[in-house]
């Protein structure tokens, strides 16, 4: 039988300090406040932990930690892509090296490569170097400008036993549905979008086994929740906690309109730049973004805050195991200025 992939995983962020150096002992407390919360595994290093900006000895690193602090009740994921095969190589080889038995490999960015070439010069390489690290594929081409078709996912999945998971961000049911049908039952279809989670868990065409979550850095019980609860085909209950968890899904990207001196402009604050000022808000010490990515405007401030508000009145119990793992007050932050006024730029 193949590996498979089922539960939530979280796609977890890279903290950073004042100066914009990594903040270890932060990591390990955030890894052990997922771990805390029953989460299934945990994606270290991957983009939503600004794995293009860490420098390959801090994207080991983060990724050393990670296991380290995870320990047995973790599954981890280690995230290994990059636009340069040799690269994804050598970071594959640090993964295995450690004996860490799974990583993800987002589809090599900006430099276009089709898809046979995508599979052919990036993964088929990946996977015949290291048969004993399950690959997980990750198209995303709205971030990556490629990607990996369904028919050559599934030779992929024919040839190597190793590559029997997909993250399944393309936003796109109907390539669900043919990923489905090209790579079999025992094939993993795990969620990369959290707000697609439930139909891509729901709709029988394609029975995704679980989802890589941002959210869940927030919100791992309530997330973890959801998915099992769809596992066991509890539909009512697994809709009741998607309902909860869907304003904060909303705030995965944040679009707002801006005014300047010359008009105004759609500003979009994208993937990890929200949970980051969202875990800053709510006293989880993630830290900064590191360059290129900034701050929030304030009209996103006042969004995510607004939601975060909702949740807090409708459903406590999505944001409460926060207050004791980091010993503060949800409502305090949620409504003092102090907490959050740094976080947006002062203006366009």
């Amino acid at each position: 039988m193949p590996f498979r992939f089922s539960g939530a995983y979280t796609a977890t962020i890279t903290p950073f300090d004042g100066s914009r150096s990594v903040d270890w002992p932060t990591l390990r407390s955030l890894v052990e406040f997922q771990r805390s919360q029953g989460i299934t595994g945990i994606v270290p290093a991957g983009t939503t932990g600004e794995s293009p900006t860490l420098t390959w000895e801090e994207h080991n690193k983060v990724i050393e930690t990670v296991f380290e602090a995870g320990g047995s009740g973790l599954e981890t994921i280690a995230g290994t892509g990059s636009n340069s095969t040799d690269e994804a190589l050598e970071a594959t080889r640090h993964v295995a090296s450690l004996g860490i038995k799974a990583a993800l490999l987002v589809d090599p960015y900006y430099n276009g490569p089709s898809s046979l070439e995508v599979r052919r010069e990036y993964y088929e390489p990946i996977a015949e170097a290291f048969p004993e690290v399950q690959l997980v594929p990750y198209i995303i081409p709205g971030r990556t400008g490629t990607q990996l078709l369904p028919q050559d996912l599934g030779i992929l999945s024919k040839n190597y036993s190793n590559i029997s998971g997909v993250k399944e961000a393309t936003g796109n049911l109907d390539n669900a549905r043919i990923t489905r049908n090209y790579c079999g039952q025992d094939f993993s279809i795990i969620s990369g979008d959290d707000d697609k989670t439930l139909s891509l868990m729901s709709d029988q065409a394609i029975m995704s086994s679980g989802v890589i979550s941002v959210i869940s850095n927030i919100a791992p019980r309530s997330v973890q929740a959801m998915v099992q609860a769809a596992l066991k085909k509890d539909w009512n209950e697994a809709q009741r906690l998607s309902v909860a968890l869907q304003p904060l899904f909303e705030l995965v990207t944040v679009k707002t309109e801006e005014s300047t001196q010359y008009g105004p402009v759609s500003v979009k604050a994208r993937n990890p730049l929200p949970v980051k000022t969202m875990m800053q808000v709510l006293g989880m010490t993630s830290g900064p973004c590191r360059g290129p990515l900034g701050r929030v405007t304030k009209n996103a401030l006042n969004i995510m805050l607004k939601s975060l508000r909702t949740v807090w009145a409708v459903n406590p119990e999505v944001l409460e195991p926060i207050e004791g793992s980091f010993d503060v007050s949800v409502a305090d932050r949620l409504q003092m200025p102090q907490y959050w006024e740094s976080l947006a730029y002062a203006g366009y």
